[in-house]
């Protein structure tokens, strides 16, 4: 059966603020402007297993948000009221029935769906909210609740349980190669990322403008891809805000937004950096990139609205100084990792929504970098790289003392983590650990997976104020075992 439930109703009634108390987590941005949510947000819910689906405001017709917008959005919610098996239909208890919420219920009359009527902003006294008006409407008994107190979120709960009936019983376990690949897209604004999300979905699930800042929340989808091997790969796409620079956040709107943003970061196994073909890589792309490589993401880059460079190179024979699209492309993807230094091995994959150029490359690429991620990297053949490495290009010497590797070893992925034994932490200069971590990706076939090193250093012998004389860490002797008198000599 089908197990979904959707949040309807009109703008600014509590519908996002009730998503997030029934998914017990902030997904949905929650602000008191009307409007605010355009796309049709998902969670799943682990207490009697369904998926909660939030829409935007019904009726909305704000002087901020272009009409187009504003059907897109509408178009949104009737995919949503289609998909549920039960709706949960909002009104505001305190400001009482409006002509819009009932012609909300005649709509939801006429889809013949099961509908939970729920009054909102029941936080008063029971004078404060008549619930005559929510009888006339047809539902039945309404159920009352205070989305930002709880008042009533267990009744509610109970309802929408009784309405789906008991969940099918699943197995559980962990995560297998058969559980879907979660993805994200993030970017600057107006970069593509939705209308690359709608070509993967096959659909217009995501909304689409070219107004900057269009979509808001992290919007997460599942979906498959058939493979070229016919077989059908699960997946789930977020799809993101536009990340701005933090100082350039003009409402408390952006700044949610760019939370959900980097929030989506950390839930996805791999990133979609996606870039303007046009405009070349910016500083903003370079932070961008930077917040995934913070929570050690593995990164795909997309050069997105490649169709206009081709375009372009067409009617125009290319642009000076460029003598040819390869010529444009080889230069482009120069450029990109000058500016990208610290995301070794990345592929690049230059495509295009609006003619589908290279999709299947893009999620071709992000299922070669998850298993990627699991790979182990054998302790003799790490710590031989790790001296040819140091052996070709020394570190350099810091008051006289040059950073020195004892040994190593893979402590984790996803990611890779590398225990590294050695003379010094603070000898290892941020130039030279990049240089060591590009090294070991490119020598076990890493690219665009991070690589992070973990440091043990000799153990600082506090009575002379110095380090250990000969010895290493305690944590080395007790791992290794390993008789150390005259090992180490800086």
């Amino acid at each position: 059966m089908n197990r979904t439930v959707a949040i309807v109703g009109r703008p600014n009634v509590g519908k996002s603020r009730l998503f997030n108390r029934l998914a017990r987590k902030r997904i949905s941005i929650v602000h008191d402007q009307p409007g605010v949510t355009r796309d049709v947000l998902s969670a799943e819910i682990t207490e009697g297993a369904f998926t909660l689906l939030d829409t935007g405001g019904l009726g909305y017709k704000g002087i901020d948000t272009p009409t187009a917008l504003t059907a897109a959005s509408e178009e949104q919610v009737g995919f949503a009221i289609a998909t549920a098996s039960v709706i949960l239909f909002v009104i505001d208890g305190l400001e009482g029935l409006s002509g819009l919420d009932e012609l909300i219920a005649t709509r939801l009359r006429r889809s013949k769906k099961d509908v939970i009527l729920v009054v909102n902003k029941a936080d008063f006294n029971d004078d404060k909210v008549n619930l005559d008006e929510a009888y006339r409407l047809g539902f039945g008994e309404p159920i009352r609740v205070s989305a930002e107190h709880g008042n009533g979120e267990q009744e509610l709960r109970d309802a929408i349980l009784a309405k789906l009936g008991p969940a099918a019983v699943e197995s559980t376990g962990t995560k297998t190669a058969d559980d879907p690949l979660c993805f994200c897209f993030i970017g600057r604004p107006n970069v593509g990322k939705s209308s690359l999300g709608n070509r993967l979905l096959a659909s217009d699930r995501l909304i689409v403008s070219p107004v900057p800042g269009t979509t808001r929340d992290a919007v997460e989808l599942p979906f498959e891809f058939k493979g070229r091997n016919g077989k059908m790969y699960p997946f789930r796409l977020i799809d993101t805000a536009g990340i701005k620079a933090a100082t350039k956040l003009a409402s408390p709107i952006e700044y949610f937004s760019r939370l959900r943003s980097l929030d989506a970061i950390q839930r996805a196994d791999v990133v979609f950096l996606v870039l303007d073909s046009m405009e070349g890589v910016t500083q903003q792309d370079k932070a961008i990139a930077g917040e995934a490589l913070k929570e050690r993401k593995p990164i795909v880059i997309v050069v997105n609205k490649w169709d206009l460079v081709k375009a372009a190179f067409k009617q125009q024979k290319g642009f000076a100084p460029y003598k040819s699209e390869r010529d444009y492309r080889e230069k482009y993807e120069k450029a990109l990792f000058d500016k990208l230094y610290f995301s070794p091995g990345s592929p690049v994959i230059f495509a295009s929504a609006v003619s589908g150029q290279d999709i299947d490359r893009m999620l071709n690429a992000a299922v070669q970098l998850n298993r990627t991620l699991d790979k182990k990297l054998p302790t003799a053949k790490l710590n031989q790289i790790l001296g040819y490495l140091a052996e070709r290009t020394p570190p350099p010497a810091i008051a006289g003392k040059r950073f020195r590797i004892y040994y190593a070893t893979q402590t984790g992925t996803r990611p890779f983590r590398v225990k590294i034994f050695c003379n010094r932490e603070e000898k290892l200069t941020e130039q030279y650990r990049r240089y060591l971590e590009s090294g070991v990706v490119k020598e076990f076939g890493l690219d665009g997976c991070p690589v992070y090193f973990d440091l043990v250093g000799k153990v600082r012998d506090e009575a002379r104020g110095s380090r250990g004389g000969g010895n290493a860490s305690a944590e080395y002797r007790e791992e290794h075992g390993t008789r150390e008198t005259g090992l180490i000599e800086d």
